[in-house]
């Protein structure tokens, strides 16, 4: 049964950007479910943090059915039921949740109680999770199936916020080792995590209670295979039925019906060190701005899979789309002369060093001497949130932390971001975020974010290289892959083969 819709001005309240297509938000078909087989999937990303939910692994969690959260995203960016069936803003700071029946996958109910417990540990760890920067959180239970969730200052998009893949709701079980989280056979989701091998592969199997209904596929094998060639070939030859990521070089390689193109409110961008090494200078930072070429990297790199940076919002992001100001505070470039940068990125997404070495002749043109630096993004991302590096060139989906386009401005471009890779303090910057933040009706907080986007921007510690379109192999007997703008799904009730 579909849940009581919040009111007009709620929805209001919650609009997130409007997205270029839509997204089914379950993967139910009308047939009936059935033993099924296992399917077998191919993803790009190792776990980076033992599959935390408070770090980069979450979206591993979400995209494979394990974990779920008290709500989600629809296909236009709105708050919709997942473990919350409804809700309601009782003040400026207070909102309640009333809980769906559910059950997590070590059997236990999904009570007030516990979900309160669960967010709690979310809310107190260290570092915090993206989708909690600069937000202090208290649940606490009314009664069996409510809770109240308040904040310590005003936050028109809570229950956007807690759609975030890393404030999924595990059960007691996952938090009995103190120094670690571990959600096998503690998520909600139709899957139930039952073996993880270090970086290799994991194991899952159907949650036969799920709330949602009886997932089609008996169970999901999944590796992870840092490689793209080797996630492409895997599904030529049919050794995988999924392959997450597949190169831009090798998508002609594939059947156009085994090909799925996805446009994403993900962006590559070359993040510059503000706080320490010669990017500290501002003038070298608009330096390095102005060395760029973005088309050489759109039309080349990614061979028009994706589109010249804008800003940090991109074209699938509709309400963005031709809205962005011009950069405020720029400063005059002056020659680098030489001067010494370590340029650095990850392979888990192949284009990515590519877009490194083209950048890194473009530097080299303009006058840079560049040592490039290439690793696993497990390998690498503690070295880079340190600041060990003077540029670094990640891609980054804007809207997965929580879909609220202020939260990733707060998570990675504030002086406590918790994400800050471009190690970025400026209070101009600081202050147009928080002006941002504070703000409820949903254009003006279009209009307010994108003020803030402008004053990033012309800090030139963030570059916007390219906006992605994601390529997704899929094999000609799948049905029911869940492709959808932010990243955060891919296996469903009916995903199956």
């Amino acid at each position: 049964m579909p849940a009581p819709r919040p009111s007009r001005l709620l929805a209001a309240l919650l609009a997130a950007p409007l997205l270029a297509g839509c997204f089914a938000s379950s993967g139910e078909t009308d047939d009936k479910p059935a033993d099924g087989s296992r399917l077998r999937v191919a993803l790009a990303f190792p776990p980076a943090e033992r599959l935390s939910p408070y770090g980069a692994d979450a979206t591993i969690l979400s995209r494979l059915g394990i974990t779920e959260s008290l709500t989600a995203l629809d296909g236009n960016g709105t708050a919709a039921p997942a473990l919350a069936s409804s809700w309601r803003r009782q003040d400026a700071r207070t909102w309640q949740f009333t809980l769906r029946e559910a059950t997590f996958h070590d059997g236990s109910e999904v009570t007030a109680d516990a979900v309160a417990a669960s967010l709690d540990r979310a809310a107190h760890a260290r570092p915090a999770p993206a989708a909690l920067s600069g937000v202090t959180l208290t649940a606490k239970a009314v009664d069996r199936h409510r809770i109240s969730v308040s904040t310590g200052r005003p936050d028109p998009i809570l229950p956007l916020r807690l759609s975030s893949p890393s404030l999924a709701v595990l059960s007691a079980k996952a938090y009995r080792d103190k120094d670690h989280i571990d959600p096998a056979g503690a998520g909600t989701g139709p899957f139930v995590l039952k073996k993880v091998t270090g970086a290799t592969s994991a194991t899952l199997d159907r949650h036969d209670g799920y709330w949602g209904g009886r997932a089609q596929a008996a169970g999901i094998d999944v590796r992870f295979v840092p490689d793209g060639t080797a996630r492409t070939n895997a599904l030529r030859s049919g050794d995988t039925d999924i392959a997450e990521a597949v190169p831009v070089a090798q998508a002609a390689t594939l059947q156009p019906d085994t090909r799925r193109e996805t446009a994403t409110t993900r962006t590559t961008s070359l993040l510059l060190n503000h706080r320490s090494g010669p990017f500290e200078d501002a003038r070298l930072r608009a330096a390095a701005r102005a060395a760029v070429d973005t088309s050489a990297l759109a039309k080349g790199v990614y061979e028009g899979h994706a589109d010249r940076g804008t800003g940090i919002y991109g074209p699938a992001v509709s309400w963005a789309e031709g809205r962005h100001p011009e950069p405020v505070g720029r400063a005059t470039p002056k020659r680098p002369d030489g001067t010494r940068i370590t340029l650095a990125t990850y392979d888990n997404r192949p284009e990515l060093p590519e877009a490194a070495q083209v950048l890194k002749q473009q530097l080299e043109k303009a006058g840079f001497r560049v040592q490039l630096v290439v690793r696993e993004y497990a390998r690498l991302e503690s070295d880079a949130l340190a600041g060990k590096f003077d540029a670094f060139v990640l891609a980054r989906n804007s809207l997965v932390d929580t879909g609220d386009p202020v939260a990733i401005l707060a998570g990675d471009y504030t002086c406590d971001g918790n994400y800050n890779l471009a190690q970025l303090c400026d209070k101009d910057v600081d202050r147009a975020v928080a002006e941002a933040e504070r703000t409820a009706d949903t254009v003006k907080r279009q209009d307010a974010a994108l003020r803030a986007e402008a004053r990033v921007l012309g800090t030139d510690s963030v570059v916007p290289l390219v906006h992605q379109r994601v390529i997704t192999g899929v094999g000609r007997s799948v049905k029911g892959v869940l492709l959808d703008p932010y990243e955060r799904t891919l296996i469903g009730t009916g995903t199956r083969r």
